[in-house]
């Protein structure tokens, strides 16, 4: 059976990493990933063609069908009435959630213009959420001469840290490319002088 890289970089050596760090010795006590969500939403007045390219478009970045979400209740101001659709969703575990974080951090944010990190604020309980503006960033979905039709993400990686810190620590061991503060880039910069 095939192992995922980043499952393998976590057993080895993020697992041991943070039983340091964290002080702990029981190794289920050391925060993990349990699921990643990515969410596209799109206008209620979206036609059936862009909507059949987005829900095409996603289940290739995600590498399995997204659901389609529909409005719970109805909204005059926005046009939206209850039931329409107004986006897909689709969420991952396993072999596919390590399969697709690694084509997220190691391939996808590198293609970002002027990337300079991610944001590295939490929501409190150890989980992350990101926004990606534009989703031919992933390679998957280059070349096969579709709409090219701008669509935006939101991401959300669900951990089982209970800190801040800790699901930061942990997604920081597995690669991803927070920004660094302003403080932290100018006490670097003066250490380097």
């Amino acid at each position: 059976m095939h192992t995922p890289v980043l499952k393998k970089l976590y057993q080895e050596q993020v697992v041991p990493e943070l039983k340091k760090k964290l002080g702990v010795t029981n190794p289920h006590q050391v925060p993990a990933l349990t699921k990643v969500v990515i969410n596209s939403a799109y206008r209620a007045d979206t036609d059936k063609n862009l909507q059949a390219e987005i829900l095409k478009e996603i289940s290739k970045i995600a590498g399995q069908k997204p659901v389609v979400t529909h409005a719970r209740k109805s909204v005059s101001n926005f046009k939206v009435r209850q039931g329409m659709p107004l986006g897909v969703m689709v969420t991952l575990r396993g072999a596919a959630m390590y399969e697709f974080l690694a084509r997220l951090i190691y391939v996808a944010l590198p293609m970002i213009r002027d990337f300079r990190g991610v944001s590295n604020r939490f929501d409190g309980k150890g989980n992350y959420s990101l926004g990606i503006a534009d989703h031919t960033i992933f390679p998957e979905t280059q070349g096969d001469g579709s709409q090219r039709q701008n669509i935006g993400l939101d991401i959300t990686i669900v951990t089982t840290a209970q800190t801040d810190d800790e699901g930061r620590e942990l997604l920081r061991l597995l690669g991803m490319p927070f920004r660094k503060s302003s403080a932290k880039v100018a006490a670097d910069a003066a250490t380097a002088n």
